[in-house]
C-alpha cells in the first residue's frame, strides 16, 4: 500500500491502542477515534491524510473534551516530507497536542510527541545572534513582509562601507580600510569576497571590482556609522 487513505489509518491505530489496553471506537460524537481504559482519562485521535490547518483546528477543539488528543497522519516519505512533519510536530507541542504517524508499508505506529503542557527551551545563543544583528545593523534598510527579496544585513552594510572607501581611495591595505571605515573585519570581508566586490592586488591590499561598483550603484554608498540611503527601486531584485 503506497498511499494511505484516511480510512486506512483506523485499523492500525485501533490495533495499537487496543494493545495498550484501551477499548477503541470510531466516529464517536465529533471525534474520529475515542479510546477508553479503566482508571485513565479518555484519548481522542483525529485523522487526516496530511497535516493541514483543519486538522490543527480539530485537535484544538477536542482539547475542550479531554487533555489527551493525538493527531494522526501517514508517515511522509523523503527529506522534504520529514522536514515539514518535524515543523508541524513543534507546532503541536506548543498547542499541547500529541502526534502519531502510520507507516504506509506495514501500518507501524510511531508516537512523535505526547499531549501535555509545553515549556519551550529558549536558546541564549540564538537570542544573542538576533540582538547582535539588530545592534550592528544601521537604520532599517529592509521592508518587512517582502518575500524572495535581498535582505540587507549588517554584514552587507559593512561590505558597503568597505566598498565605498575603496571607490573613493583606490586600492588600500586591509588594516587601513578597517581603521578608516570603522569595520574591524574589513580585511576578512575583502578576502572572503562573498559578493564578488573585491580583488586582491598584492599581499594585504585590495581594490574594488566592477561588480563592487555595480553593488554601490544598486545599494547606495555607505560611510562609517551611517545608514544607506537606498533608492526604493534599487533595494531589491
Amino acid at each position: 500500500m503506497s498511499r494511505l487513505r484516511e480510512a486506512d489509518l483506523y485499523p492500525p491505530i485501533k490495533a495499537y491502542l487496543e494493545g495498550q489496553g484501551y477499548e477503541v471506537k470510531s466516529e464517536v460524537g465529533p471525534a474520529d477515534i475515542v479510546a477508553v481504559r479503566p482508571g485513565d482519562p479518555p484519548v481522542i485521535v483525529e485523522m487526516k491524510t496530511g497535516f493541514s490547518l483543519s486538522l490543527l483546528q480539530q485537535g484544538v477543539a477536542r482539547l475542550s473534551i479531554c487533555e489527551a488528543v493525538y493527531l494522526a497522519v501517514p508517515r511522509p516519505a523523503g527529506r522534504r516530507g520529514g522536514g515539514a512533519l518535524k515543523a508541524n510536530v513543534k507546532i503541536c507541542r506548543r498547542l499541547g497536542l500529541g502526534v502519531l504517524t502510520v507507516r504506509p508499508r506495514d501500518g507501524a505506529i510511531d508516537i512523535l510527541c505526547d499531549p501535555g503542557p509545553y515549556s519551550p527551551r529558549q536558546s541564549i545563543l540564538k537570542r544573542e545572534r538576533l540582538l547582535g544583528e539588530f545592534q550592528r545593523r544601521s537604520g532599517d534598510p529592509n521592508t518587512g513582509g517582502t518575500n524572495r527579496t535581498l535582505v540587507v544585513t549588517a554584514y552587507r552594510q559593512d561590505a558597503l562601507r568597505v566598498a565605498t572607501f575603496l571607490a573613493d581611495h583606490g586600492a588600500q591595505r586591509g588594516r587601513d580600510v578597517a581603521r578608516e571605515t570603522g569595520v574591524p573585519t574589513a580585511t576578512r570581508i575583502m578576502a572572503d569576497n562573498h559578493y564578488g566586490w573585491f580583488e586582491r592586488v598584492s599581499v594585504g591590499v585590495y581594490t574594488l571590482t566592477d561588480a563592487g561598483h555595480a553593488g554601490l550603484a544598486r545599494f547606495g554608498r555607505l560611510g562609517p556609522n551611517t545608514a544607506p540611503a537606498f533608492i526604493e527601486s534599487q533595494k531589491y531584485g
